[in-house]
């Protein structure tokens, strides 16, 4: 194994290899918003948030129903809009569980979380469904639907309804800037905007030319941020041609290794939701199951959401850089990631990276903490069902005579050397004041690899949340 890959292991002369940052094997992102074909898009402020920023936001198929698929928070509390958008799933696909349908439109609110407020709750989503539906000219159950902001609050049905009489379809447009002002109506507490697209080339129906085919996605949610199944509110858009079901099959890994590898505070959110449209108006051939378009597009799928995962985690309630831990020579890819997890999500390597201290001793505690996913994340990371029940919810394997620690780029522990490695304090401080801190781990157990995203524990969390509803 080479530094190269940032594998470790001992070469010929029985040198042990550097612990370098892992390259992502992904297509490359753009942190651009490009709106694919099939699609239109509109925002604008209807008076949901009080600041008057823009919080509604409609995006419509032009021709026709899109393939779309979907994960959800797990949590008991699951909002309005989540338990709509599965049933709404479920009866357009006519089987399944509300992962994966057809749908024309999608309508995203922000101020308003629509959360624990009950069977009034669910009857105002149902009617933002119907406006929407009416304005458009699509059925109800052809929508899908993403609210966010605070708990416990009932949506402005009457704002929301003067809104799309505005927006659709007058102002629903076919330009990337309409698909930005999307992302941007998703914000709360995000200081800024998160998109990103890519394009890969598929076969045309002939099998033999190939065309340009769209990936682009947006995402909101920096703070209650440690997903299940799910981000926060994500989502993305493509022109490939493929069934909802097999749409599916791509997004639930690729969620599995990003977005459920991201936390911020360690606060799973009761509105986490991420769609996934696919509207076919590309032109290429239909996407198989187990064909090399199919790995390609769930390739350029995983891409932009790791990307909009490390947006988010960059941009935490009060952060001040993005904490990265990769890990390699775990047992397997679960373990490697319960343990990069664990690192990213302990709130004492999050206050030490705060201060730029390169300690240690927190990220081998965290690590030795770590705790295997639940079965339902890894099964849709590729486990077998038994497998998963099996190992959901165990501790990582962890020897700490095999164990080594980088703090950006700096080895800090070596356990086949004895353990603590003599390093500059002062140099390792000074190299992580910067905009991304990487923590690598080398477990070297066997061939195992996992990444995660966070943040780190700033005063400016606790205060933005001390007096988020006043």
């Amino acid at each position: 194994m080479t530094a190269v890959d940032g594998r470790s292991g001992e070469g010929p002369s029985g040198a042990r290899d550097a612990l370098v940052a892992i390259a992502a094997d992904l297509p490359s992102v753009d942190r651009l918003a490009v709106l694919p074909g099939g699609f239109a898009a509109g925002a604008m402020a209807a008076g949901i948030k009080a600041s008057g920023r823009p919080d509604l936001g409609v995006i419509r198929t032009t021709h026709g129903p899109a393939a779309a698929a979907a994960v959800f928070t797990q949590h008991p509390f699951a909002a309005a809009p989540v338990a709509l958008s599965r049933a709404h799933l479920r009866a357009s696909a006519g089987e399944g569980t509300g992962g994966y349908g057809w749908a024309e439109a999608i309508i995203a609110t922000s101020g308003c979380a629509n959360a624990a407020t009950g069977a009034p709750g669910l009857a105002d989503q149902e009617e933002v469904g119907r406006l929407l539906a009416a304005a458009a000219g699509l059925a109800a159950e052809r929508t899908l639907h993403l609210s966010t902001g605070i708990i416990g609050t009932r949506l402005p049905i009457d704002r929301i309804a003067a809104g799309l009489r505005s927006l659709v379809p007058a102002a629903i447009l076919e330009t990337d800037a309409a698909w930005e002002g999307v992302a941007v109506a998703l914000r709360t507490t995000d200081s800024r905007t998160k998109v990103a697209s890519t394009v890969i080339a598929l076969p045309e129906a002939d099998g033999h030319t190939v065309r340009p085919v769209t990936v682009s996605g947006c995402a909101k949610g920096v703070g209650m941020i440690h997903p299940g199944m799910a981000t926060m509110l994500s989502v993305i858009l493509t022109d490939a041609q493929i069934e909802p079901g097999l749409l599916h099959e791509l997004l639930r890994p690729a969620a599995a290794r990003t977005w459920n590898q991201l936390t911020v505070d360690g606060d799973t959110s009761t509105n986490d939701t991420v769609f996934v449209l696919a509207s076919g108006a590309s032109g290429t051939v239909a996407i198989r199951a187990g064909s090399d378009a199919a790995r390609q597009l769930g390739r350029a799928i995983e891409a932009v959401a790791r990307d909009l995962a490390r947006q988010q985690a960059a941009d935490g309630e009060g952060a001040t850089t993005l904490l990265t831990c990769q890990v390699s020579g775990a047992l397997d890819d679960a373990d490697a990631r319960a343990i990069a997890r664990s690192v990213v999500g302990s709130s004492l390597v999050k206050a030490a990276a705060h201060g730029r201290d390169p300690n240690w001793g927190r990220i081998a505690a965290a690590a030795g903490n770590g705790r295997i996913a639940d079965a339902a994340v890894l099964e849709a990371a590729g486990l077998p069902a038994a497998k998963a029940r099996e190992r959901a919810g165990q501790p990582v394997a962890i020897d700490p005579a095999r164990l080594r620690i980088a703090i950006a780029g700096q080895l800090v522990f070596d356990g086949a050397a004895g353990g603590p490695v003599t390093f500059d304090r002062a140099a390792a401080r000074a190299t992580m004041d910067a905009e991304e801190i990487l923590v690598r781990l080398d477990v070297g157990l066997g061939d195992g690899r996992g990444e995660a995203f966070g943040c780190d524990l700033t005063e400016e969390y606790v205060i933005e949340n001390a007096e988020y509803t006043t």
